[in-house]
């Protein structure tokens, strides 16, 4: 599948409310399998613009894709990766994910970290299959099993 060219803008407060619903709308399949909202769906994404970077691809005006991530000691951590349905199966995170390696080499970093709930398997597959390895398994009071990843660079 070809990846698709990105058209990226980093997001703003105006912003907000508008990767909120991409949110939603991206990890409303993962609620029967968790039990729960995924936590990218309650997220405060006005609290997260002021200490995260969150660049959003769009298509014709209307926000398809979005990727938050913020610089850690050592790498680049991906807070959360969103998709909207309409727009999943295409390359669209794949293509997200790769903008997220180069603002790692950008900023000198020498790997890239995320983490993903162990029922979301399909995830921790998607990951594997672009190079990130699993490094820690750590069961967590309220989310269950969380999977922690890692891509070297």
């Amino acid at each position: 599948m070809k990846t698709p060219e990105l058209n990226l803008r980093r997001a703003g407060p105006a912003d907000a409310a508008a990767i909120k619903l991409l949110a939603e709308r991206a990890y409303a399949k993962w609620v029967p399998v968790l039990g729960r909202p995924p936590a990218p769906m309650s997220a405060d994404y006005a609290v997260m613009l002021e200490d995260h970077r969150i660049d959003l691809h769009e298509v014709d005006g209307a926000l398809a894709g979005s990727i938050a991530t913020r610089l850690a000691d050592g790498f680049l951590f991906i807070e959360s990766l969103a998709v909207d349905p309409d727009w999943q199966g295409r390359g669209l995170g794949r293509a997200l994910l790769g903008h997220a390696e180069e603002l790692a080499r950008e900023a000198g970093k020498a790997e890239i970290q995320l983490l993903t709930n162990a029922k979301m398997a399909a995830n921790v597959t998607y990951y594997q299959g672009l190079g990130y390895d699993v490094f820690e398994r750590e069961e967590h009071p309220n989310f269950g099993m969380i999977i922690h990843l890692l891509k070297r660079l």
